[in-house]
């Protein structure tokens, strides 16, 4: 069973929303990916946000360009939260309109908002909700935060002795 929902408005989004993908996978969590688009299947995005909970999804990460309303109508209609992917469209204005059309929802419909193209962050976030019930998750993610560090310490060495 999913715990994570990553849905996406067009194909066309898919190369970026497979980065939340690929991270819950690093992590273990297991997640289900669909297509629903809020102006081309409304009733389908209905139906979704209304019953992911009851199928046991926890988190629900939605990424849409343009006008970008599927996070924030999913967000209307789940007791769940809901992380929003700006996607930088084809016909985009630079992804502001995405950015915008995600991060401006009105008092009482939150939709936590990542950086243009940012599914990675999407599903990072998605674990760290998981994790705040789930020690295994919690653990790893600790690791990979951990990972993080020492990356950043490596390359810090490395400027140091290189000049």
């Amino acid at each position: 069973m999913a715990e994570v929902g990553i849905i996406m408005g067009s194909t066309s989004d898919l190369p970026v929303m497979q980065d939340a993908a690929d991270i819950l996978k690093e992590f273990g969590i297991s997640y289900e990916i669909d297509i629903v688009s809020a102006h081309r299947t409304p009733e389908k995005m209905f139906d979704y946000a209304k019953n992911a909970h009851k199928r046991g999804i926890k988190v629900i990460i939605a990424g849409a360009g343009g006008a970008a309303h599927l996070p924030g109508m999913t967000a209307s209609l789940t007791p769940l939260p809901v992380i929003g992917v700006p996607v930088k469209s084809a016909n985009s204005i630079d992804g502001w309109d995405s950015i915008l059309s995600i991060l401006q929802m009105p008092n009482g419909i939150p939709v936590a908002t990542v950086a243009l193209n940012a599914a990675k962050n999407a599903g990072i976030l998605a674990a760290k909700i998981i994790g705040s019930s789930n020690a295994e998750v919690q653990g790893k993610m600790e690791a990979y935060m951990e990972s993080l560090k020492a990356k950043v310490l490596e390359g810090a060495e490395k400027v140091k002795t290189q000049g």
